[in-house]
């Protein structure tokens, strides 16, 4: 073995014996402390508003396809765009964040995507739509990982899994505020004033999240060199419980946002005809994954993380079958069990992802969320094909594929018992 091979293996094997630094237990945000309420209005709001600006656009979808001329596959591309630059974004922001800090990193993250949103909001072009949402992704980017990994430094390790709950429910509440209000808003107004109004709460939202997010104490400036970030690239790689997680968070993401990209064309289409109105208002069962998402956190101290896990993503297979059938008082609730699965399951993912990394936290939770988004994005495009050769039916068939191995992934952890 050559001498830069022997350096390589001794640095990862070192990277493997050592946690990252700390400081005193005492320092730990605890749950019921002014600082946990600081932590959680703030996280909850970046949250909210992250979701808000990135899925605005998926009640609109059917809009936009009749005023710009574009398919349904071609008009979710507003939507995919955005997850898959959010998903490349991830590969820096997160590192990023573990080199200059957390704080500054999300609160420039949401101030860009806020005001991207509000210019997307004047664009006469479906080229422009699509540019703006680009950038959107991109920007975001620097919120999803590090919100994640502020939480598993900051707060106690005790309550780590019920406050990811917590931001996972601001996620939620944020993905159906953006629909509901761009929904309702666009019936009303135009979708130009629902996408301004949803520009100018998020904005406000970032705002708030500056001022009142307190600093971290726990972060721990890490390099940024190449050969570094190759190095805990590969020692996340090879741990035997990351790349499950990471596959996970694909399957999951990819069918959730196929549903919802699609079962729009389905209920404004005959023999329902909901107006856009009423179709916008249909988001309220993302209450449901405000509820399940902390729920989950606290039950996995009871049962582990790999059974609710695995109930979770059947909760959302039982859902999706419900939603095969023709009568709105079957799809609804199917809607309803669909997402609160989704939410129980993403919270679970997500929250192991920080106990299980070794090393950079935040180039960990970025790879989990890169696969998560790249599933958004490849899955919620190809659903599109499927709804135009084989209509609900394919959908159906599609996303009870990614469920099914989304089980079997769940199942492969919990064998490991990590």
């Amino acid at each position: 073995m050559s001498r830069s091979s022997q350096a390589v293996t001794i640095r990862e094997d070192e990277l493997s014996a050592k946690p990252d630094s700390t400081v005193a237990s005492s320092e730990w945000i605890e749950r019921g402390s002014p600082q946990f309420m600081r932590v959680t209005l703030a996280l909850f709001s970046a949250g909210l508003a992250t979701f808000a600006l990135l899925y605005c656009v998926q009640p609109i979808l059917p809009v936009l396809s009749q005023q710009f001329g574009v398919s349904p596959a071609e008009s979710s591309i507003s939507l995919s765009l955005s997850t898959g630059l959010m998903a490349l974004g991830l590969l820096v922001t997160g590192p990023l964040s573990d080199a200059i800090g957390r704080k500054s990193v999300m609160v420039t993250a949401l101030m860009l995507a806020a005001i991207c949103t509000l210019i997307s909001a004047t664009m006469t072009s479906w080229q422009g739509i699509l540019m703006m949402r680009a950038l959107i992704g991109l920007s975001l980017s620097g919120v999803a990982a590090v919100g994640m990994t502020y939480l598993s430094e900051e707060i106690h390790p005790r309550v780590i899994a019920f406050s990811m709950g917590l931001y996972i429910s601001g996620n939620s509440i944020g993905g159906m505020s953006g629909r509901l209000l761009t929904g309702v808003l666009t019936d009303f107004f135009s979708w130009r004033v629902a996408i301004g109004v949803i520009g100018c709460f998020s904005l406000a939202g970032a705002l708030m999240f500056w001022k009142i997010l307190p600093a971290s104490r726990h972060f721990r400036p890490a390099s940024l060199r190449p050969r570094s970030l190759f190095i805990n690239f590969r020692l996340h790689w090879r741990d035997k419980g990351l790349p499950f997680l990471f596959a996970e968070g694909f399957l999951l993401m990819g069918a959730f946002v196929t549903l919802f990209n699609y079962i729009g064309y389905r209920l404004l289409s005959a023999p329902w005809s909901l107006s856009q109105a009423v179709v916008g208002l249909l988001s309220v069962v993302y209450l449901t994954g405000s509820w399940s998402s902390p729920k989950a956190g606290a039950m996995t101290s009871r049962f582990g993380r790999g059974p609710v896990m695995i109930g979770a993503s059947a909760i959302m297979l039982a859902g999706l079958l419900l939603t095969a059938f023709d009568s709105l008082w079957l799809i609804l609730p199917g809607m309803m069990l669909f997402t609160a699965g989704f939410f129980a399951a993403h919270s679970v993912a997500s929250g192991w992802i920080g106990p299980r990394a070794r090393r950079a936290k935040g180039q960990a939770s970025s790879l989990y969320l890169f696969s998560y988004y790249v599933g958004s994005s490849v899955a919620g495009t190809l659903g599109g094909v499927f709804w135009h050769s084989y209509g609900w039916t394919g959908v159906t068939l599609f996303i009870s594929v990614l469920l099914l191995l989304a089980l079997f992934v769940g199942w492969r952890l919990q064998c490991r018992k990590l």
